[in-house]
């Protein structure tokens, strides 16, 4: 089997972690929409193909990259629909498993620290960095280096627009990722997973059109979402 990059390995524990913690989340699912009975031997399934996924997963900058993050936290539903395709599970419900089992996940981490991580992915500083990176993923060097990254511009907004920046991504990792391993099908319930992820911290993610629905770039527009009190 091909090796897992050195940087994977290191927070590899973690992940697998953050693998079994869905699956206990999924198991009620898997059952009742998924029409599963066994239960444990998915769960080994699952977890022998994120072994491979993880051999498969690009190495794109390790910490020095806001997108390392992406990967490290998407890159394992690749492996759940990669099994439960094999066993015939329709794609739709594949992806309500997974869109509800994320929600879940994100949802067992307190309030008001996902606030929190909300109010500083929307902070100034924050988007300065994301200018920054954004900028650089488009050179040529960087796209070099790492050409299974994403490639993003910063958007700000106009006069007219409610949202309070955006990203338009170019090219996306997932995509590289699915083009080159059979997982063009799949796409689709990855990109799902995006609202709910920037919902529990607090954030109005707006997107019309998707790279993986044949569009020429992502077009995320970001704003804060209203808090009670």
């Amino acid at each position: 089997m091909a090796e897992i990059h050195p940087f994977y390995q290191q927070h590899r524990g973690a992940m697998e972690a953050a693998m079994r913690h869905r699956l206990d989340l999924a198991k009620a699912m898997l059952r009742e929409r998924a029409d599963i009975t066994d239960i444990d031997g998915i769960r080994r399934e699952v977890m022998d193909e994120f072994a491979i996924v993880l051999t498969q997963t690009p190495y794109v900058g390790g910490t020095a990259s806001r997108m390392t993050d992406f990967f490290m936290r998407l890159i394992g539903f690749m492996a759940i629909s990669r099994v439960l395709r094999r066993h015939g599970v329709p794609l739709p419900v594949i992806g309500e498993i997974e869109r509800e089992t994320y929600k879940a996940q994100l949802l067992d981490v307190p309030e008001a620290e996902r606030l929190a991580a909300g109010d500083q992915f929307m902070s100034a500083e924050n988007q300065a960095l994301l200018r920054e990176q954004a900028a650089k993923s488009t050179t040529e060097s960087h796209q070099a280096e790492f050409p299974e990254d994403f490639v993003y511009d910063f958007v700000a907004p106009g006069p007219d627009d409610s949202f309070e920046f955006g990203i338009n991504y170019r090219a996306c990792g997932f995509c590289k990722f699915a083009g080159r391993h059979g997982d063009k099908e799949i796409l689709p319930n990855i990109c799902g997973l995006d609202f709910d992820a920037y919902a529990t911290r607090g954030i109005r993610l707006e997107r019309t059109q998707t790279l993986a629905g044949g569009a020429s770039h992502c077009n995320f527009r970001f704003s804060r979402l209203q808090r009670d009190g």
